[in-house]
Protein backbone atom coordinates (compact mmCIF):
# COMPACT_ATOMS: atom_id res chain seq x y z
CA UNK A 1 0.00 0.00 0.00
CA UNK A 2 1.35 3.13 -1.10
CA UNK A 3 2.81 5.89 1.72
CA UNK A 4 3.06 9.64 1.66
CA UNK A 5 6.55 9.35 1.14
CA UNK A 6 5.92 7.30 -2.28
CA UNK A 7 4.26 10.00 -3.52
CA UNK A 8 6.60 12.46 -2.27
CA UNK A 9 9.38 10.26 -4.11
CA UNK A 10 7.76 10.24 -7.41
CA UNK A 11 6.94 13.87 -8.03
CA UNK A 12 10.28 14.90 -5.64
CA UNK A 13 9.02 17.02 -3.34
CA UNK A 14 8.64 16.69 0.65
CA UNK A 15 6.52 14.88 2.25
CA UNK A 16 4.99 17.88 4.33
CA UNK A 17 3.97 19.27 0.73
CA UNK A 18 2.22 16.13 0.26
CA UNK A 19 0.46 15.72 3.52
CA UNK A 20 -0.91 19.42 2.69
CA UNK A 21 -1.60 18.61 -0.87
CA UNK A 22 -4.10 15.46 0.52
CA UNK A 23 -5.60 17.54 3.31
CA UNK A 24 -6.54 20.58 1.07
CA UNK A 25 -4.14 22.98 2.81
CA UNK A 26 -4.21 26.43 1.42
CA UNK A 27 -0.25 27.29 1.06
CA UNK A 28 -0.04 24.25 -1.45
CA UNK A 29 -1.11 25.28 -5.18
CA UNK A 30 -3.56 24.37 -7.27
CA UNK A 31 -1.75 22.80 -9.93
CA UNK A 32 0.51 21.11 -7.55
CA UNK A 33 -2.77 19.26 -5.45
CA UNK A 34 -3.83 18.12 -8.45
CA UNK A 35 -0.75 16.52 -9.25
CA UNK A 36 -0.25 15.12 -5.49
CA UNK A 37 -4.30 13.61 -5.83
CA UNK A 38 -3.61 12.09 -8.94
CA UNK A 39 -0.75 10.37 -8.14
CA UNK A 40 -2.10 9.22 -4.48
CA UNK A 41 -4.72 7.63 -6.70
CA UNK A 42 -2.25 6.58 -9.29
CA UNK A 43 -0.23 4.62 -6.33
CA UNK A 44 -3.44 3.33 -4.61
CA UNK A 45 -2.83 5.80 -1.71
CA UNK A 46 -5.43 5.30 1.27
CA UNK A 47 -5.80 8.88 3.62
CA UNK A 48 -6.01 6.39 6.69
CA UNK A 49 -6.60 9.04 9.43
CA UNK A 50 -9.47 11.03 6.86
CA UNK A 51 -11.24 7.02 6.50
CA UNK A 52 -11.08 6.61 10.71
CA UNK A 53 -12.89 9.74 11.18
CA UNK A 54 -16.07 8.12 9.96
CA UNK A 55 -16.93 4.85 8.19
CA UNK A 56 -18.73 6.57 5.04
CA UNK A 57 -20.41 5.31 2.16
CA UNK A 58 -22.19 7.52 -0.77
CA UNK A 59 -24.56 6.83 -3.25
CA UNK A 60 -23.55 8.50 -6.36
CA UNK A 61 -27.48 9.21 -8.40
CA UNK A 62 -27.62 10.60 -11.91
CA UNK A 63 -30.44 10.75 -14.02
CA UNK A 64 -33.24 9.19 -11.40
CA UNK A 65 -35.46 10.94 -8.65
CA UNK A 66 -35.86 9.31 -5.29
CA UNK A 67 -37.28 12.16 -3.57
CA UNK A 68 -40.71 10.27 -2.74
CA UNK A 69 -41.96 7.04 -2.12
CA UNK A 70 -43.84 7.13 -5.80
CA UNK A 71 -40.20 7.63 -7.25
CA UNK A 72 -38.13 5.02 -9.01
CA UNK A 73 -34.87 5.46 -6.66
CA UNK A 74 -36.64 6.45 -3.80
CA UNK A 75 -36.69 2.32 -2.45
CA UNK A 76 -33.22 1.56 -3.72
CA UNK A 77 -31.99 4.07 -1.68
CA UNK A 78 -33.89 2.73 1.47
CA UNK A 79 -33.15 -0.61 0.95
CA UNK A 80 -29.02 0.38 0.93
CA UNK A 81 -29.88 2.81 3.95
CA UNK A 82 -31.58 0.20 6.01
CA UNK A 83 -28.67 -2.65 5.80
CA UNK A 84 -25.46 0.00 5.94
CA UNK A 85 -26.78 2.40 8.89
CA UNK A 86 -27.46 -0.39 11.78
CA UNK A 87 -23.71 -1.67 10.92
CA UNK A 88 -22.38 2.05 11.71
CA UNK A 89 -22.30 3.63 8.13
CA UNK A 90 -22.54 7.20 7.45
CA UNK A 91 -24.52 7.53 3.95
CA UNK A 92 -24.81 10.46 2.03
CA UNK A 93 -27.09 10.61 -1.33
CA UNK A 94 -25.51 12.84 -4.16
CA UNK A 95 -27.00 13.62 -7.05
CA UNK A 96 -24.56 13.92 -9.66
CA UNK A 97 -24.10 14.81 -13.86
CA UNK A 98 -21.84 15.21 -16.67
CA UNK A 99 -20.04 18.35 -16.07
CA UNK A 100 -19.75 17.08 -12.06
CA UNK A 101 -18.27 14.00 -13.28
CA UNK A 102 -15.53 16.06 -15.54
CA UNK A 103 -14.79 18.85 -12.50
CA UNK A 104 -13.09 15.84 -10.41
CA UNK A 105 -11.66 11.97 -11.21
CA UNK A 106 -13.80 9.59 -9.90
CA UNK A 107 -11.01 7.94 -7.70
CA UNK A 108 -10.01 11.34 -6.64
CA UNK A 109 -13.36 12.47 -5.32
CA UNK A 110 -14.05 9.60 -3.40
CA UNK A 111 -10.58 9.79 -1.84
CA UNK A 112 -10.97 14.01 -1.09
CA UNK A 113 -14.99 12.77 0.49
CA UNK A 114 -13.25 10.08 2.51
CA UNK A 115 -15.82 7.37 1.27
CA UNK A 116 -14.46 4.25 1.60
CA UNK A 117 -17.14 2.69 -1.20
CA UNK A 118 -19.63 3.68 -3.71
CA UNK A 119 -23.12 2.51 -4.75
CA UNK A 120 -23.87 4.28 -8.12
CA UNK A 121 -27.80 5.07 -9.91
CA UNK A 122 -28.19 5.67 -13.17
CA UNK A 123 -25.45 6.43 -15.32
CA UNK A 124 -24.76 6.35 -18.64
CA UNK A 125 -22.36 3.97 -20.45
CA UNK A 126 -21.43 7.89 -21.91
CA UNK A 127 -20.51 10.04 -18.66
CA UNK A 128 -16.86 10.38 -18.20
CA UNK A 129 -16.61 8.33 -14.99
CA UNK A 130 -17.69 4.93 -16.84
CA UNK A 131 -14.83 5.79 -18.90
CA UNK A 132 -12.56 5.46 -15.28
CA UNK A 133 -14.44 2.75 -13.76
CA UNK A 134 -12.16 -0.03 -15.55
CA UNK A 135 -9.16 1.32 -13.49
CA UNK A 136 -10.14 2.16 -10.55
CA UNK A 137 -8.99 1.10 -6.89
CA UNK A 138 -12.69 1.97 -5.42
CA UNK A 139 -15.11 -0.28 -4.12
CA UNK A 140 -17.51 0.43 -6.32
CA UNK A 141 -21.36 -1.55 -7.04
CA UNK A 142 -22.76 -0.33 -10.35
CA UNK A 143 -27.05 -0.88 -10.69
CA UNK A 144 -27.70 -1.21 -14.38
CA UNK A 145 -24.58 -1.13 -15.57
CA UNK A 146 -21.12 -3.27 -16.03
CA UNK A 147 -17.43 -3.09 -16.17
CA UNK A 148 -15.29 -5.82 -16.86
CA UNK A 149 -12.01 -6.78 -15.39
CA UNK A 150 -12.04 -5.12 -12.76
CA UNK A 151 -12.26 -6.99 -9.07
CA UNK A 152 -13.63 -3.30 -7.26
CA UNK A 153 -16.14 -2.73 -9.72
CA UNK A 154 -19.51 -5.11 -9.10
CA UNK A 155 -23.02 -4.60 -10.41
CA UNK A 156 -26.69 -5.24 -9.18
CA UNK A 157 -29.90 -5.76 -11.23
CA UNK A 158 -33.19 -7.24 -12.32
CA UNK A 159 -32.81 -10.68 -14.45
CA UNK A 160 -34.30 -8.50 -18.25
CA UNK A 161 -34.38 -11.82 -19.36
CA UNK A 162 -36.49 -13.52 -17.02
CA UNK A 163 -38.55 -10.90 -17.04
CA UNK A 164 -39.16 -10.67 -20.52
CA UNK A 165 -39.28 -14.17 -20.95
CA UNK A 166 -42.03 -13.93 -18.87
CA UNK A 167 -44.33 -11.26 -20.39
CA UNK A 168 -44.08 -12.92 -23.37
CA UNK A 169 -45.19 -16.45 -22.33
CA UNK A 170 -47.87 -14.52 -20.47
CA UNK A 171 -49.37 -12.75 -24.32
CA UNK A 172 -48.85 -15.84 -26.30
CA UNK A 173 -51.70 -17.34 -24.19
CA UNK A 174 -53.62 -14.71 -24.51
CA UNK A 175 -53.45 -14.99 -28.48
CA UNK A 176 -50.50 -12.47 -29.44
CA UNK A 177 -48.32 -13.36 -32.10
CA UNK A 178 -46.99 -9.78 -33.10
CA UNK A 179 -45.49 -8.56 -29.90
CA UNK A 180 -43.50 -5.29 -30.35
CA UNK A 181 -40.80 -3.08 -28.17
CA UNK A 182 -40.81 0.70 -27.49
CA UNK A 183 -37.47 1.54 -25.47
CA UNK A 184 -35.43 4.43 -24.65
CA UNK A 185 -32.07 4.72 -27.33
CA UNK A 186 -29.44 1.75 -26.64
CA UNK A 187 -26.66 4.33 -25.03
CA UNK A 188 -27.01 2.38 -21.40
CA UNK A 189 -26.52 -1.26 -20.53
CA UNK A 190 -29.69 -2.15 -19.23
CA UNK A 191 -31.66 -0.64 -22.02
CA UNK A 192 -29.06 -2.78 -24.42
CA UNK A 193 -29.84 -5.92 -21.74
CA UNK A 194 -33.72 -5.49 -22.38
CA UNK A 195 -33.25 -5.16 -25.91
CA UNK A 196 -31.70 -8.26 -26.15
CA UNK A 197 -33.95 -10.28 -23.79
CA UNK A 198 -36.70 -9.20 -26.18
CA UNK A 199 -35.16 -10.65 -29.07
CA UNK A 200 -34.30 -13.17 -27.85
CA UNK A 201 -37.38 -14.15 -25.87
CA UNK A 202 -39.19 -13.99 -29.27
CA UNK A 203 -36.60 -16.60 -30.69
CA UNK A 204 -37.10 -18.66 -27.38
CA UNK A 205 -40.45 -19.00 -28.21
CA UNK A 206 -40.62 -19.15 -32.00
CA UNK A 207 -42.08 -15.65 -32.56
CA UNK A 208 -41.55 -13.40 -35.19
CA UNK A 209 -38.45 -10.91 -34.76
CA UNK A 210 -38.96 -8.05 -37.03
CA UNK A 211 -37.29 -4.49 -36.85
CA UNK A 212 -40.46 -2.82 -37.79
CA UNK A 213 -41.80 -3.58 -34.48
CA UNK A 214 -39.56 -1.68 -32.33
CA UNK A 215 -39.18 1.98 -31.83
CA UNK A 216 -36.07 3.32 -30.39
CA UNK A 217 -36.41 7.27 -28.99
CA UNK A 218 -35.07 9.51 -26.28
CA UNK A 219 -37.91 11.41 -25.20
CA UNK A 220 -41.06 9.62 -24.14
CA UNK A 221 -44.22 11.13 -25.80
CA UNK A 222 -42.63 12.13 -28.61
CA UNK A 223 -41.77 8.23 -29.18
CA UNK A 224 -44.79 7.42 -28.05
CA UNK A 225 -46.73 9.43 -30.77
CA UNK A 226 -44.32 8.15 -33.02
CA UNK A 227 -44.32 4.23 -32.52
CA UNK A 228 -47.71 3.47 -31.60
CA UNK A 229 -49.34 4.11 -34.94
CA UNK A 230 -47.09 2.79 -36.60
CA UNK A 231 -46.46 -0.46 -34.83
CA UNK A 232 -50.19 -1.47 -35.35
CA UNK A 233 -49.91 -0.41 -38.37
CA UNK A 234 -47.51 -3.30 -39.10
CA UNK A 235 -50.13 -5.39 -37.08
CA UNK A 236 -48.42 -5.61 -33.66
CA UNK A 237 -51.17 -6.43 -30.78
CA UNK A 238 -48.80 -6.05 -27.92
CA UNK A 239 -46.21 -4.02 -26.65
CA UNK A 240 -43.64 -4.32 -24.39
CA UNK A 241 -42.24 -1.18 -22.38
CA UNK A 242 -38.64 -0.46 -21.45
CA UNK A 243 -39.88 1.28 -18.23
CA UNK A 244 -43.67 1.84 -16.97
CA UNK A 245 -43.01 5.77 -17.78
CA UNK A 246 -43.13 4.91 -21.30
CA UNK A 247 -45.43 2.23 -21.16
CA UNK A 248 -47.56 4.61 -19.13
CA UNK A 249 -47.87 7.27 -21.72
CA UNK A 250 -48.49 4.91 -24.18
CA UNK A 251 -51.90 3.74 -22.44
CA UNK A 252 -52.70 7.65 -22.47
CA UNK A 253 -51.78 8.49 -26.27
CA UNK A 254 -53.96 4.92 -27.07
CA UNK A 255 -56.79 6.84 -25.17
CA UNK A 256 -56.32 10.52 -26.91
CA UNK A 257 -56.41 8.40 -30.62
CA UNK A 258 -59.33 6.40 -29.01
CA UNK A 259 -57.83 3.15 -28.86
CA UNK A 260 -59.13 0.74 -26.07
CA UNK A 261 -56.48 -1.44 -23.76
CA UNK A 262 -56.42 -4.09 -23.74
CA UNK A 263 -59.25 -4.69 -26.30
CA UNK A 264 -56.95 -3.12 -28.99
CA UNK A 265 -53.50 -3.42 -27.52
CA UNK A 266 -51.65 -4.97 -24.91
CA UNK A 267 -49.45 -2.61 -22.55
CA UNK A 268 -46.50 -4.24 -20.24
CA UNK A 269 -43.84 -2.17 -19.14
CA UNK A 270 -40.80 -2.41 -16.67
CA UNK A 271 -40.57 -1.43 -13.14
CA UNK A 272 -44.06 -1.88 -11.25
CA UNK A 273 -43.77 1.86 -10.01
CA UNK A 274 -46.27 2.49 -7.18
CA UNK A 275 -48.70 4.47 -9.95
CA UNK A 276 -49.07 1.67 -12.29
CA UNK A 277 -51.41 -0.08 -10.25
CA UNK A 278 -53.69 3.49 -10.08
CA UNK A 279 -53.79 4.22 -13.10
CA UNK A 280 -56.78 3.90 -15.66
CA UNK A 281 -56.64 0.27 -16.89
CA UNK A 282 -53.88 -0.87 -13.90
CA UNK A 283 -50.74 -1.87 -15.96
CA UNK A 284 -49.29 -5.34 -16.33
CA UNK A 285 -45.84 -4.57 -15.60
CA UNK A 286 -42.11 -6.67 -14.45
CA UNK A 287 -41.51 -5.75 -11.32
CA UNK A 288 -38.05 -5.34 -10.07
CA UNK A 289 -37.65 -5.17 -6.31
CA UNK A 290 -36.16 -2.17 -5.57
CA UNK A 291 -35.89 -2.30 -1.98
CA UNK A 292 -34.62 -5.58 -2.56
CA UNK A 293 -31.65 -4.19 -5.09
CA UNK A 294 -30.61 -1.59 -2.25
CA UNK A 295 -29.83 -3.94 0.11
CA UNK A 296 -28.13 -6.37 -2.16
CA UNK A 297 -26.30 -2.86 -3.81
CA UNK A 298 -25.18 -2.99 0.17
CA UNK A 299 -24.07 -6.46 0.37
CA UNK A 300 -22.16 -6.29 -3.22
CA UNK A 301 -20.16 -3.46 -1.41
CA UNK A 302 -19.57 -5.38 2.09
CA UNK A 303 -18.01 -7.86 -0.44
CA UNK A 304 -15.93 -5.74 -2.02
CA UNK A 305 -14.60 -3.98 0.97
CA UNK A 306 -13.89 -7.38 2.36
CA UNK A 307 -11.95 -8.67 -0.59
CA UNK A 308 -14.54 -10.64 -2.25
CA UNK A 309 -14.44 -9.89 -5.75
CA UNK A 310 -18.08 -11.05 -7.82
CA UNK A 311 -18.96 -9.67 -11.12
CA UNK A 312 -23.07 -9.09 -10.96
CA UNK A 313 -26.05 -9.87 -8.68
CA UNK A 314 -29.30 -10.41 -10.69
CA UNK A 315 -32.51 -10.26 -9.06
CA UNK A 316 -35.53 -12.86 -10.40
CA UNK A 317 -38.31 -10.57 -12.19
CA UNK A 318 -41.64 -11.46 -11.58
CA UNK A 319 -44.77 -10.66 -13.90
CA UNK A 320 -47.61 -8.59 -11.98
CA UNK A 321 -50.84 -8.82 -14.36
CA UNK A 322 -53.11 -6.12 -14.41
CA UNK A 323 -55.83 -4.24 -16.35
CA UNK A 324 -53.26 -3.67 -19.48
CA UNK A 325 -52.99 -7.08 -21.09
CA UNK A 326 -56.07 -9.15 -22.54
CA UNK A 327 -56.71 -11.55 -25.30
CA UNK A 328 -55.53 -10.67 -28.88
CA UNK A 329 -57.92 -8.80 -31.26
CA UNK A 330 -60.35 -11.45 -33.32
CA UNK A 331 -58.90 -14.44 -30.91
CA UNK A 332 -60.84 -16.50 -28.52
CA UNK A 333 -58.14 -16.64 -25.74
CA UNK A 334 -59.86 -16.13 -22.50
CA UNK A 335 -57.86 -13.82 -19.61
CA UNK A 336 -55.48 -14.88 -16.70
CA UNK A 337 -56.61 -13.61 -13.66
CA UNK A 338 -54.64 -10.27 -12.04
CA UNK A 339 -51.71 -11.29 -9.81
CA UNK A 340 -48.53 -12.84 -9.71
CA UNK A 341 -47.43 -15.03 -12.74
CA UNK A 342 -44.90 -17.34 -11.40
CA UNK A 343 -41.90 -17.96 -13.34
CA UNK A 344 -41.53 -21.18 -15.64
Amino acid sequence: MATINDIAAKLGISKSTVSKGLNNAEDVSAETRKKILETAVELGYINKRQQKKAKKLCILIENMDYDTPNQFGHDIVLGFKQMAEPEGWTVDIIPINIDFQKMTPYDIFMMQGGYHASFILGMSLLDPWMQEFPSSTIPTVLYDNYVKDNPNIASVGCDSQEGFELAIKHLMKLGHKKIGLISGPLDSFILKARYHAYINALEKYGLEINEDYIGLGYYVAESTRKYIPKLIQEGVTAILFSHDVRAISAITECRDRGLRIPEDLSIIGFDDLPMTSYITPPLTTIRQDRAALGKCGFYALSCLLNHVAIGSILLRATLIVRGSTGPAPGTSAGPLSSGQIPRP
